[in-house]
């Protein structure tokens, strides 16, 4: 079964196509001072269009999202309430739904609906997901204090857990070691986790970001670097 990976970041695509879980071609598209208005929408076309797929597994990392105890039922304000984070346009934006059972919180996200559209009118089978969601899943949190972030090009995802229940998630853009530090020490000040008994858990585009990541071991004590995305191996924490 082919079938073809879509991962959305604030400024980017990366698709993935593998046949019975075999990479067959992956390729990254970032948005740059040269890309027109229209890059990603245009790369989206693109890849939809270079074969028949059986399905398509997509993935939003797009920050336009907010976190809520799972079994909240009052959907029709799911709009509001990603306002708080972030600016919504209805008329544009998709509103999706992502539940983990497995830490009781689910996400509204939404998605932009001329890649939604895009995307259906394929008329092939389609699973829709956040990222923050499919990360949380691929946590095990041993009962304490821990910190998880996911890096991407000049943006990242950063859980903290305690005790096996979700304390905060966020999703910004990183666009110097100063702001990546600011965010996390500010936040665990704010949450009341010390540096020297918390964990730090970090995945993703570690290679890119190296520079971060040796920038916070200045500061942190317990950090495990889980694995880096390998080119054709791991991809959204497959």
């Amino acid at each position: 079964m082919n079938v073809l990976h879509l991962l959305f970041t604030k400024d980017g695509l990366i698709y993935q196509i593998s046949k019975n879980k075999n990479v067959l071609e992956e390729k990254s598209y970032l948005v740059n001072e040269e890309s027109s208005k229209n890059f990603i929408a245009e790369k989206l076309e693109e890849v939809l269009l270079k074969q028949r797929f059986d399905e398509i597994s997509v993935i939003s990392a797009l920050n336009h999202f907010t976190l809520m105890p799972e079994g909240f039922t009052d959907h029709e304000a799911g709009y509001d309430l990603i306002s708080f984070n972030a600016p919504v346009n209805k008329e544009n934006e998709e509103l999706m739904l992502s539940v983990n059972k497995k830490f009781s919180v689910q996400f509204y996200y939404t998605f932009p609906k001329d890649f939604y559209r895009k995307i259906k009118d394929l008329s092939i089978p389609v699973k829709f997901n956040f990222s923050g969601e499919k990360f949380l899943n691929s946590i095990n949190n041993k009962n304490k204090k821990e910190i998880h972030i996911n890096l991407y090009h000049n943006q990242c995802e950063f859980f903290a857990i305690d005790n096996k229940k979700v304390i905060l998630y966020n999703n910004l853009d990183v666009n110097s070691e100063v702001d990546f530090l600011y965010f996390v020490m500010f936040t665990l000040s704010k949450i009341g986790f010390g540096i020297n008994d918390t964990s730090f858990f970090v995945y993703g585009e570690t290679t890119e970001n190296e520079t971060f990541i040796s920038e916070l071991q200045k500061f942190v004590k317990n950090i495990k670097i889980v694995f880096d995305n390998i080119p054709n191996k791991n991809f959204i924490l497959n």
